[in-house]
């Protein structure tokens, strides 16, 4: 596998231009990066990422995991997150691809594998590589230098991808994304209200209802799903809209009301809590890695 390795290590670096690109390959992005001082935090969309040098740290609600060219990363929920790039040597790069996960192509797989649904799990993993793995991303990725062939050739080798993840340790989760009776697109009915409304005061028996679930059992499917509360994921939605308010020019203060919050004081508290610093503080020391960074991660 180290050949391959290299091998994606020289597409990716060839084509990557800095610390999040979109490429010319539908839903798939590449990442080129240096070693991270602080964490940076971001929205993890459903995905799954590959690390193909260096390493990364990243935290979920309560959950740590770190990945590496060993493993690759798979969200199936939209996550509040932050990350750190970790790296061996002083002139080595990070460098990662991502790829979206797309419930219409996911359901096309599923018509040709024995699907089951499962009971509740986490809606993120980290999960050992395989050569089968890396040998359809490294398909995938050579069309970048062969543009021409992207319409034609990229669909088979995305769909391989989608089918090596459904063939994995988190199979059945990603089965759900393409499944509207799973208990995790139910979660997600309720990860929709909460980021349209992540501003106003939300009742948990809203969520619950939008989710089709009873009170406890949804508190328990979203924790289980996302590592964290409701209170706690709107929380963190809140907060890291304010840190980009807050580095677009908006006054401290004003950012905190504006992701509603009623008390500055209290969102300065629960802003360090978060990020580790005061809000000016942490805006000043993030504020290049925050700019282009956005709500994307991997």
């Amino acid at each position: 596998m180290d050949e391959m390795l290299d091998r994606l290590c020289t597409i990716v670096d060839r084509h990557a231009a800095g610390r999040y690109q979109p490429s010319a390959l539908p839903r798939v992005a590449l990442y080129k990066d240096g070693a991270a001082p602080q964490p940076v935090a971001g929205v993890y969309q459903p995905m799954t990422a590959l690390i193909v040098s260096g390493a990364k740290e990243i935290a979920i609600g309560d959950r740590r995991l770190r990945y590496d060219p060993a493993s690759y990363f798979i969200a199936t929920v939209e996550l509040p997150a932050s990350g750190c790039v970790k790296l061996d040597l002083p002139d080595q790069r990070y460098l990662a691809v991502s790829l979206d996960l797309d419930s219409e192509r996911l359901a096309s797989v599923l018509t040709d594998v024995e699907t089951e649904l499962p009971s509740a799990e986490p809606a993120f993993a980290v999960n050992p590589v395989t050569a089968d793995l890396l040998d359809a991303w490294l398909r995938l990725l050579r069309l970048l230098d062969t543009p021409q062939d992207i319409a034609a050739l990229a669909p088979l080798y995305e769909r391989e991808i989608l089918y090596r993840l459904v063939q994995g340790p988190q199979g059945s989760i990603v089965r759900q994304i393409a499944r509207a009776d799973s208990r995790l697109s139910q979660v997600r009915r309720a990860i929709a209200m909460i980021r349209d409304r992540f501003d106003q005061p939300i009742r948990s028996e809203s969520l619950a209802e939008a989710a089709g679930m009873s009170p406890a059992s949804f508190h328990r499917h979203f924790r289980t799903a996302t590592a964290m509360s409701p209170l706690q994921y709107q929380k963190s939605l809140r907060l890291q809209e304010a840190r980009r308010l807050i580095v677009a020019g908006r006054d401290v203060a004003a950012a905190g009301y504006a992701v509603g919050y009623e008390s500055a004081s209290q969102f300065s508290r629960e802003y360090a809590r978060l990020f580790g610093l005061a809000p000016s503080r942490d805006v000043k020391a993030q504020k290049p890695s925050i700019a282009s960074e956005g709500t994307r991660a991997a």
